[in-house]
């Protein structure tokens, strides 16, 4: 890993691109606007899943932990929902989750995100809505696999989720190229 100037590159927008975008893609289809398809999947495996678990590793060298948990886990959350889609047809004997082990699932992840929503007080604002944004879909797709016509809505919160995190990667990206502040991340005063 090259270093500049003594400090390591900055992980996270490459870790918010791979949540972000995959988010996006996904939701599009909790919308209802198109069906699951492999570019979902594969997105959800290379982007969503590997390049967050490398943003999560970097961030493990450069010493933080906020970084490493929230990139690794996002990371292997993507892997395992990919898994719990494609492994029942591979494996037949093998049943899928039923509702109420998805919503189970999608649950605890919201209780997750909603800890780490907790965690980001101390950051930036346009992170917390990142945060908060993703604990309320994680819970709106659990609520989903009981009540006809919640995904849709949920689909929808989701896409402005993924779009929260495109725009905080992208701020990080053009503010340091810039040296100054070209997108605001509004930071919390210490």
């Amino acid at each position: 890993m090259a270093e500049k100037n003594g400090v390591l590159a900055n992980p996270a927008p490459l870790g918010l691109m791979g949540f972000g975008m995959t988010t996006v893609l996904l939701n599009i289809h909790n919308a209802g606007i198109y069906n699951m398809n492999t570019m979902i999947l594969a997105m959800g495996i290379f982007y969503g899943g590997l390049a967050q678990i490398i943003a999560g590793v970097l961030e493990f060298k450069k010493g933080n932990t906020f970084g490493v948990t929230a990139f690794t886990s996002y990371g292997l959350f993507w892997l395992s929902l990919v898994f719990l889609l494609v492994f029942p047809s591979m494996f037949p004997s093998i049943p899928a989750p039923d509702n109420s082990a998805m919503a189970a699932y999608l649950f605890m992840w919201g209780l997750f995100t909603f800890w780490m929503f907790l965690s980001s007080l101390k950051l930036n604002r346009a992170l917390q809505f990142v945060f908060i944004t993703l604990a309320i879909l994680f819970w709106l797709l659990a609520l989903g696999h009981f009540i006809d016509g919640v995904t849709p809505i949920a689909g929808v919160e989701g896409i402005i989720c993924g779009l929260s995190a495109i725009y905080l990667a992208m701020a990080e990206v053009m503010n340091e190229v810039y040296g100054k502040t070209v997108l605001p991340i509004c930071p919390v005063k210490k």
